[in-house]
């Protein structure tokens, strides 16, 4: 016999009804769809196991959505929570200047910018505290630049 759940889901008609319109329309991200369907079915009485395996998820994410529920309401339990990872090095000014940095002249004794030498001078000049080279790397690639070649693509040249 399973043991009784230490967070149970009881949906008021207004929450009830705004979960299935989500679900009629359909045009929400698809995990926000699987909650959804996750507290519908728990609302419902569903063991974890049997939501878990209906909608092709892991039992603990049954668990842990009723427990976002419960302690937070549904806006809790529909929305993503914030992703852990650290903040872009470069904002939108510091890539362009990193572009530009690129499609300039290299430095004396160099015949093109190699990524290790973009980071060290995006550090020199404190456009930065530190970089490494695969994010110039990333960075270049969005755009169409390529500084080992003779048109960099950006300018032209």
């Amino acid at each position: 016999m399973p043991r009784p759940k230490k967070y149970v889901v009881k949906l008021t008609p207004e929450e009830r009804s705004r979960l299935l319109n989500l679900l009629k329309k359909g045009k929400e991200k698809a995990r926000k769809l699987t909650r959804a369907r996750i507290l519908l079915l728990s609302a419902e009485g569903k063991t974890d196991g049997f939501i878990a395996k209906a909608l092709k998820v892991n039992p603990q994410t049954v668990r842990n959505l009723r427990k976002r529920f419960a302690e937070g309401g549904l806006e809790a339990a529909l929305e993503e929570r914030p992703r852990p990872g650290a903040e872009p090095k470069l904002d939108g000014k510091g890539e362009a200047f990193l572009v530009a940095l690129a499609c300039s002249d290299p430095p004396e004794g160099r015949e093109h910018w190699t990524m290790q030498l973009l980071a060290d001078r995006l550090v020199e000049l404190g456009v930065v505290d530190s970089i490494s080279d695969e994010t110039v790397r990333r960075v270049l690639k969005k755009t169409t630049s390529s500084p080992g070649r003779r048109n960099s693509g950006a300018l032209g040249r």
